[in-house]
């Protein structure tokens, strides 16, 4: 099969994967919306509900990269994480801050992934159209908006255990401000593991609650980190823990979607666009990456009103786009 995909295609769609699918505004909206919006050739290029679609193949594919960035960035937690996990098996228990947390994030992606394996095609090929898609994204800046009314509503974590009368751990914000970059730095991950540790109370069905909101991603046009940081703060978590739960409980499921799209892209799907896969892959690769880094910081002090407002104006604008011209 002859190359359906140029370069400039590739890292345009790479770049916007790895931006779209770490804020909250869906990466598979986008990727079914904007070469709809944009037409030509990059209409008949990036089909993504086309049968044997290599774009399909394409951007899951660029799940790998994206869930590489994650892992970078997140490696300090992963390394608590997979070490609580081990400890946790070998000595057959569950107590320490970081067991609790590696049983919650597996027992919380199980829902999604179950439900990946058997309606993911049936929602691309009825669902991954742009009319559809453009709807779906209007109603995911509706679902952000319902989440910071819950969110103002609902008791914090900290504040729910210090009712309870559990102990709400450390402080979230550091006593003293840090004076050099050096302090900056062990700061951050004092306060990264202060967030994990406020993470590994939520209780079990709280914890497969917020995975299982990953399942409505699957709908071209709804956030997959929008959707689980509305469940976490629904259950009263902050706007910064709650996109660190989401961006841990997203890294396995995404690279489990792009682990298992390599081999169509190492068969008759990847004919000829092995160099796109490449280039689109390092673009996501860098986008996730500074994305990441930028929400860790956005997330601390702002809320996810400007992506609802954008959401609706994009999905608004599409669908008037996509039906009366």
């Amino acid at each position: 099969m002859s190359s359906t995909l140029s370069y400039v295609e590739a890292i345009v769609i790479g770049a916007m994967q790895g931006i779209t699918e770490l804020f909250p505004v869906s990466s598979l909206g986008h990727s079914v919306l904007l070469p709809a919006v944009i037409g030509g050739q990059w209409a008949t290029d990036l089909n993504v509900s086309a049968p044997e679609s290599p774009y399909l193949a394409f951007i899951v594919g660029l799940h790998v990269a994206t869930a590489a960035a994650l892992l970078l960035f997140y490696w300090r937690d992963w390394v608590r994480i997979i070490g609580g996990f081990l400890t946790s098996i070998r000595y057959r228990r569950i107590r320490s801050a970081n067991e609790r947390l590696a049983w919650l994030i597996v027992v919380a992606t199980i829902p999604v992934g179950i439900t990946g394996l058997l309606l993911e095609h049936l929602f691309r090929t009825t669902l991954g159209r742009p009319v559809p898609a453009a709807s779906f994204l209007l109603a995911n800046g509706v679902i952000l908006l319902l989440g910071e009314r819950l969110r103002r509503r609902a008791p914090t974590a900290d504040t729910a255990a210090t009712a309870a009368g559990a102990d709400p751990g450390p402080p979230s914000k550091p006593a003293v401000e840090p004076t050099d970059d050096l302090d900056a730095g062990m700061d951050r991950i004092n306060a990264d593991e202060r967030s994990d540790a406020r993470l590994a109370r939520l209780t079990l069905a709280r914890g497969v609650l917020v995975g299982s909101a990953q399942i409505l991603a699957l709908l071209p046009g709804i956030s997959r980190s929008g959707v689980t940081m509305v469940a976490g703060l629904a259950q009263g978590l902050s706007h910064r823990d709650a996109a660190r739960f989401s961006f841990l409980l997203a890294t396995p499921v995404i690279l489990a979607a792009g682990v298992l799209k390599l081999p169509d892209l190492a068969g008759p799907l990847g004919a000829g666009i092995t160099g796109q896969v490449l280039a689109g892959s390092l673009a996501s690769f860098a986008a996730a990456y500074l994305s990441v880094r930028f929400l860790e910081r956005y997330f601390r002090t702002r809320t996810l009103t400007p992506f609802a407002i954008y959401s609706l104006i994009v999905g608004a604008g599409s669908l008037l786009w996509l039906t009366l011209r």
